[in-house]
């Protein structure tokens, strides 16, 4: 499913490039290699799943829905556009402005609710029901997965070229399904590598799963990270990650933000808080990984202003303390 939504996205999806800094190799004490899927349609990853799920519709779809705090809203709703078909997208109301509007301008009704008050899944199934509508969730749905694995398959050709043998591969992780997508594409292209997921500290049900072997739940629903803030696991990609997945790793708000503003100055790239976590974790949990080599995603790069200034002050702050 992995080798046939490439083939699909071929032509479609940008092939992100792979990135390097020695002054992030310094910091990290080890070659750092940045996935760069920031710069993918929409600003993220979830281009190449939303287009891989959609490309996979009979042709007699009448539409699509799906529920997001932006990123898989912008790829649903740009995907939508691209194929003709109209698009539903439930958001949450403290979603950074940015992405609604963004959401809204590739031409997709926009539905918001309140994330602590209201079940999205229930309101995305409802909505779907009344309106004959498809659902395209977030990160548990096989096609999806099947999209994201596509950068997995990119990351082990772009590893071979830079002579990378082996090297843990760290993923921002929310439910999944990027982790799961490129764990499975690795497994088969690139064995030796190992997947670990990058989660921000209060919403790392990932991690804490893994350490028990049991889906734990997060008990809150909202934060800076917010792309990458979800309740549990995926019901799909908690199998694969459990399977293929090593120690979880987690970081705090301040070191995402100190991480996007390092990859502005060293990389020139925005990158939003829960699409950094993973280069903060190369950088300030280098203790935690192991080899002479590492590569992190830099899964998405839709933040509102206010966040990457703070983010740049942050930074700013910690030089001068």
């Amino acid at each position: 499913m992995i080798t046939a939504a490439a083939h699909r996205l071929k032509e479609h999806a940008r092939r992100t490039p792979l990135l390097s800094s020695p002054f992030l190799d310094r910091i990290a004490g080890r070659r750092v290699f940045v996935k760069a899927e920031c710069l993918q349609h929409t600003g993220s990853f979830k281009f190449r799943g939303a287009w891989s799920a959609i490309t996979a519709l009979p042709d007699t779809a009448r539409g699509v829905i799906a529920f997001s705090s932006g990123n898989h809203a912008q790829g649903v709703a740009y995907a939508a556009s691209l194929k003709g078909l109209p698009a539903v997208i439930i958001m949450p109301r403290d979603a950074p402005a940015i992405k609604i509007a963004n959401t809204r301008a590739l031409g997709a009704e926009v539905v918001l609710y309140d994330r602590v008050l209201e079940d999205r899944d229930a309101l995305g199934a409802a909505l779907a029901r009344e309106r004959g509508l498809e659902l395209i969730q977030p990160f548990d749905h096989p096609q999806v997965i099947a999209g994201q694995g596509s950068v997995g398959l990119e990351i082990a050709e772009q590893a071979r070229a830079e002579g990378i043998k082996d090297a843990q591969v760290l993923v921002c992780c929310g439910g999944g399904g990027l982790t799961s997508g490129i764990a499975l594409a690795l497994e088969q292209t690139a064995p030796q590598m190992q997947v670990r997921t990058v989660e921000p500290e209060g919403f790392d049900d990932v991690a804490q799963s893994l350490a028990t072997g049991q889906v734990v739940e997060n008990p809150t629903r909202s934060g800076l990270c917010d792309a990458i803030v979800t309740p549990r696991p995926g019901a799909l990609t908690w199998p694969v990650m459990q399977r293929l997945c090593g120690q979880g790793l987690v970081v705090s708000d301040t070191e995402a933000l100190r991480a996007m503003a390092l990859a502005y100055d060293r990389l020139k790239l925005v990158l939003e808080p829960g699409g950094a976590v993973a280069l903060a974790a190369a950088v300030f949990r280098r203790d935690e990984i192991e080899g002479d080599a590492v590569i992190v995603t830099a899964s998405g790069g839709n933040v509102d202003r206010p966040v990457f200034m703070d983010a740049l002050a942050e930074e700013a702050a910690d030089a001068k303390r």
